[in-house]
């Protein structure tokens, strides 16, 4: 067995079942008709999931967690309809369920709920949980690239044949473009190669990955999971070839190992192929990985339905799913948070690497609690999913939709506390260009910062003064103009982003902080 596989005491399905309906538990999408109790509910490391169709299987219930880390165990209560998965840390579990939040998480087209569990680890009896123990196991030796052992009694994982997957999208009501399967299939491994084509009526493509091992974790997460609710089903294959050779780049395929490929039909390769509606008519667009600016057209019989944010586009893509948005509050109400530290100034840096903040009011009666006003509803929803949660100042923050549809300004004189502040003028808004590559690295809170703009002259050491006491790694790259530094902590990192981002270091050089998906 997998070393961070717990199997131990066999605990009955009753007694296992009993807590996840108890009154402290907390649902993760608000389509459950059960009322949530947000503040009563502390997060842990096994999640209990629930209304999961029938013949649902294992491999489609580790599916749900693999984006957010290691899953460590599962255990299957299938006459239920119910499941729990353990993931490797309280962190990822917490990022899991934020996301689930604000996105209704879908098993085979249906809504299931996903909930922390009264329990802190996973206990179930190998014999009576072999099959999930099994699979489980097989797809965390595709996690950690290593073979599964041959313990008797185990599956057997074959090695992957190919880092080439063969694509179709069935019940495609909404076009799917070469930087939508870039960024859903990126969250596995790097994407090298993609060719589209239409075969026997249906949109395929060849998708070629660095390395097969990622191919067979991409195919074992996403087959059978649809790009957007109940439509673009993905079915996923091998391909029998083992290299793609693109000839062009353009709409149809592309190298991005070779950004100097001609397009082959005259076009531009920095073309938009298509438009993204926002709710305030603008265009937007995000950047794929290989410097491409395209953005996602959602438009059904003529007329652009649920338009996506361009962040969000790019997050319900690596999400699997696509977020409602369109008509949604862009207001969150954050409580208890640490009055005696927070400012409307932390919260527009903090909240502003989800999406460009218009305003914040920290409330007059209720200083633990603030009004934060993003572009749109789609950046509200992904500035929730991430930070709901979080521990900022020592206290673990709630973030929420608010029923305001904006954040208003005192009149002339009231503010004698400069509780409230206008942001919408800030030239530190980081999604206002259209395909800055800012769209590409939105990421949940880590202890893992990635610095830029760093002044010539400035060492590590400079930087690990500026950082502070508690610095556990550093590493320059680009020519010293960037770095990653690793925090203690997340809720250290946060502090850092909070305090440092923009910091002025001499010659006009403001210091850019965001977090970073990567560790050192």
């Amino acid at each position: 067995m997998d070393g961070d596989v717990a199997v131990g005491v066999k605990r009955g399905s009753d007694e296992l079942s009993m807590y996840g309906s108890s009154p402290t538990s907390v649902t993760a999408n608000g389509g459950d008709s059960k009322k949530q109790r947000l503040d009563e509910s502390p997060p842990s490391r096994v999640l209990h999931i629930r209304k999961l169709p029938n013949e649902v299987s294992e491999t489609e219930v580790i599916a749900l967690g693999l984006p957010f880390g290691k899953v460590t165990n599962i255990l299957m209560l299938k006459g239920k309809n119910q499941a729990f998965l353990e993931l490797g840390t309280e962190e990822a579990a917490i990022t899991m369920v934020n996301y689930y939040t604000a996105v209704t998480p879908q098993v085979r087209n249906t809504p299931v709920f996903i909930q922390y569990s009264n329990h802190k680890e996973l206990k179930t009896d190998s014999a009576l949980n072999q099959r999930a123990q099994a699979v489980l196991q097989a797809v965390s030796a595709v996690q950690d690239g290593s073979s599964p052992s041959s313990d008797p009694g185990m599956l057997d994982l074959a090695p992957p044949p190919s880092p080439v997957l063969r694509i179709i999208i069935d019940n495609m009501f909404y076009p799917v473009t070469l930087d939508v399967l870039q960024q859903i299939f990126s969250k596995f491994g790097t994407v090298m190669k993609i060719i589209t084509f239409t075969k026997n009526n249906q949109f395929q493509a060849l998708l070629q990955f660095s390395d097969p091992v990622n191919a067979q974790q991409a195919k074992l997460s996403l087959d059978g999971q649809n790009i957007y609710n109940s439509c673009c089903t993905l079915r996923i294959d091998f391909s029998k070839l083992v290299n793609l050779n693109v000839k062009y780049n353009n709409d149809k395929s592309r190298d991005y190992t070779r950004p100097d490929l001609p397009t082959g039909d005259g076009e531009s390769t920095n073309k938009d192929h298509s438009l993204l509606g926002t709710p305030s008519g603008a265009l937007a667009s995000y950047s794929s990985g290989g410097g491409y600016s395209s953005s996602l057209s959602l438009s059904q019989g003529g007329g652009a339905i649920s338009p996506l944010s361009a962040a969000a586009a790019a997050a319900a893509a690596a999400g699997r799913v696509a977020l409602s948005g369109s008509g949604v509050s862009g207001v969150l109400l954050a409580s208890n948070l640490n009055e005696e530290m927070v400012t409307p100034q932390s919260l527009f840096t903090l909240f502003g690497v989800y999406g460009d903040v218009q305003r914040v009011k920290i409330l007059y009666n209720k200083k633990d609690s603030a009004l934060i006003q993003l572009s749109d509803g789609n950046q509200a929803q992904l500035a929730m999913s991430h930070l709901n949660g979080q521990k900022v100042f020592g206290k673990v923050m709630r973030v929420t939709l608010s029923k305001h549809q904006t954040v208003a300004l005192p009149r002339e004189g009231l503010d004698d506390q400069l509780l409230t502040k206008d942001f919408s003028g800030s030239p530190l808004h980081r999604f206002k260009k259209p395909g800055s590559k800012n769209f590409q690295n939105i990421f949940p809170p880590s202890a893992t910062l990635h610095l830029s703009n760093i002044k010539d002259g400035i060492g590590e050491e400079d930087l690990r003064l500026l950082f502070g006491g508690t610095v556990k790694a550093f590493k320059f790259f680009q020519g010293r103009k960037m770095a990653l530094i690793q925090m203690t902590s997340v809720e250290e990192a946060i502090q850092s982003l909070m305090d440092l981002h923009n910091y002025d270091m001499g010659g006009n050089h403001h210091l850019k902080v965001s977090f970073s998906k990567s560790t050192i």
